[in-house]
């Protein structure tokens, strides 16, 4: 079932978009990991840095540990990667595997270099991805110039990108069931796991969406939650005024609801739009209780600041570099620069980035 947050509102509506098409091959887009640390060259933990083409994400781990005959739970990485493209990303495995490295290489995987750490690989241990896509058979006659120049002077909307929600919204579904306590009996624990942290993203893109529509997307409210960018504390928007010139000179940003039982309370015109969210789409703060650690809610910026962002006409189509946070998804840009709904991986259960709880 088709939900409208699943498409949300354009940042962009009133320039044109270049159209074309993505991931005709695989090297049309590459996604590179920015890590949070290098391997220090010293512990129990090999890191390998892979290369990888055409490997569907939730299968990269298990075929390493089948291939280094380990178990699953020995592999370790920081993020998901999509399939239809070349990525490359730190997997770490147990130091005793270092004979048998060279058995990883084939099937899509190439292992380029790697080194010795202190710790096994968690979710979450990459600051971001650094893209680089080709969007084939764009209009030349259109510039993307305005597109970008407004993304990078305003940030971009951190919208959850459609692959987020399964075909047709299919995980979304299933997530509101789960909410629900009617869960299939057999659910595996992965992609229970992943239909909460959906509809999660669902409403994030909801709120977001109503803030953009209603002119608020660089308007701090009262009681707004603030976040320090690019990273940092969280505190609560009550001198507006001082607030606002803080985000204006890129030193904060706000921050919306995954919404959780302990998700970073808001307060006055800020927790009001909130609580609306929750209240349209038949929730309540109590829904989210009784599932342990899966959905204890947390704070998500709601856009994201594009430094290095880059586009340049190649004889192929557009070819559009950058770096997002991890967690952000490239599709959101790509849709505001082509103009079409960029719905082209969405079985994937990422965009390059590790998501949030």
């Amino acid at each position: 079932m088709q939900h409208a947050a699943m498409t949300p509102p354009m940042f962009t509506p009133d320039l044109p978009g270049v159209g074309g098409r993505i991931r005709a091959r695989d090297e049309d887009f590459e996604v590179e990991e920015v890590p949070s640390y290098e391997p220090s060259g010293a512990g129990d933990h090999l890191y390998l840095w892979v290369e990888k083409r055409g490997v569907a994400p939730e299968f990269f781990a298990r075929t390493i540990a089948q291939k280094l005959q380990v178990s699953p739970g020995a592999i370790g990485t920081a993020g998901l990667k999509d399939r239809h493209a070349v990525t490359r990303q730190w997997v770490s495995v147990p130091k005793e595997c270092a004979p048998h490295v060279g058995r990883l290489d084939g099937d899509g995987v190439r292992v380029l270099k790697s080194g010795l750490h202190t710790n096994k690989l968690k979710p979450g241990h990459l600051r971001g991805n650094r893209f680089r896509i080709l969007v084939r058979d764009a209009d030349r006659t259109v510039s993307a110039d305005a597109v970008l120049d407004r993304i990078r002077a305003q940030g971009m909307p951190n919208f959850y990108g459609p692959q987020r929600f399964g075909r047709d919204g299919s995980t979304v579904d299933l997530g509101m069931q789960c909410l629900a306590g009617r869960a299939p009996r057999r659910i595996r624990p992965f992609l229970f796991r992943f239909a909460l942290s959906a509809v999660q993203s669902l409403l994030f893109n909801d709120y977001l969406g109503r803030r953009l529509r209603d002119g608020l997307f660089r308007t701090v409210l009262d009681g707004d939650a603030m976040a320090k960018w690019p990273a940092g504390g969280m505190f609560i928007a009550k001198d507006v005024a001082a607030e606002q010139a803080r985000f204006d000179a890129r030193e904060t940003v706000t921050a919306g609801p995954m919404f959780g039982k302990k998700t970073y309370p808001t307060e006055g015109a800020a927790a009001e739009r909130e609580a609306a969210v929750l209240s349209d789409n038949k929730l309540s703060p109590a829904a989210f209780g009784g599932f342990g650690k899966l959905v204890l809610g947390t704070r998500r910026h709601n856009l994201v600041y594009l430094d290095d962002l880059a586009a340049a006409w190649e004889p192929d189509g557009l070819r559009l570099s950058f770096t997002l946070p991890a967690g952000s998804y490239a599709t959101v840009l790509l849709r505001e620069v082509m103009k079409t709904d960029v719905a082209d991986d969405a079985a994937s259960p990422d965009d390059g980035g590790e998501d949030e709880q």
